[in-house]
């Protein structure tokens, strides 16, 4: 499938899939989501803790970049696995402008060892940051109550339903430990009722610039 690099509105680049008409983050602003939908309403919650994230849907980098440079403000000891099928290329997460938008020149070296890590291997991005990606599918995750917190960034329902059912969902319920929460940028009907098919609480929430909801779901333990 074609990708394309684009610029959305804040900005921000992201991939824009052809075939699909369908972007790794939201048109009306990358870096706006993810501080929105995996920050504010998601890594906020635990301040002055140490979190383990799951991420669903590593893509281009983006999501745990910035949990990276905002983890530090909210004192917290962050371990973080990234979960992709499909990776990016090295000269596509190149062609990204985060470092620039975010005006964080000195990290750049984090955000190409996001991509240039080899899979499968923790590695310390900072004393306080262990960061470690995983090939695979969705579908072959089966974590125990390994997790606090879990970013759910598939790509949209309109294009993969099968990533928003209630068995992918029921996984995410198993790898969340009692009392985790997972975010996602989504809010549609279909999706909260696969959720609390799986045990999940959901609530739903304002959603980033250009998205009225989202949702924010609970296991509650």
């Amino acid at each position: 499938m074609k990708r394309n690099i684009i610029q959305t509105r804040d900005g921000s680049t992201t991939i824009h899939i052809e075939e699909w008409d369908e972007c790794y983050h939201s048109r009306f602003g990358a870096i706006q989501e993810a501080l929105h939908v995996f920050i504010k309403k998601g890594l906020s919650l635990f301040e002055n803790d140490s979190v383990s994230i799951l991420e669903i849907g590593f893509g281009t980098g983006l999501n745990a970049f910035i949990t990276f440079l905002e983890s530090p403000k909210l004192q917290q000891t962050i371990h973080y696995v990234g979960v992709e099928a499909y990776p990016v290329s090295v000269e596509e997460a190149a062609s990204m402008n985060y470092v620039a938008e975010l005006g964080v020149e000195n990290e750049r070296p984090i955000f190409e060892k996001l991509h240039e890590c080899r899979w499968e291997e923790p590695i310390m991005l900072r004393e306080d940051f262990v960061f470690t990606k995983r090939k695979q599918f969705f579908a072959d995750i089966d974590d125990k109550e390994k997790f606090d917190l879990i970013y759910f960034d598939a790509f949209g329902y309109d294009v993969q339903p099968e990533l928003w059912s209630t068995a992918i969902f029921q996984k995410m319920h198993n790898a969340l430990k009692p009392k985790g929460v997972l975010v996602t940028y989504a809010a549609r009907g279909v999706i909260k009722r696969s959720m609390m098919e799986a045990g999940f609480t959901v609530e739903k929430l304002e959603g980033a610039p250009g998205k009225r909801e989202m949702f924010r779901a609970r296991k509650d333990g």
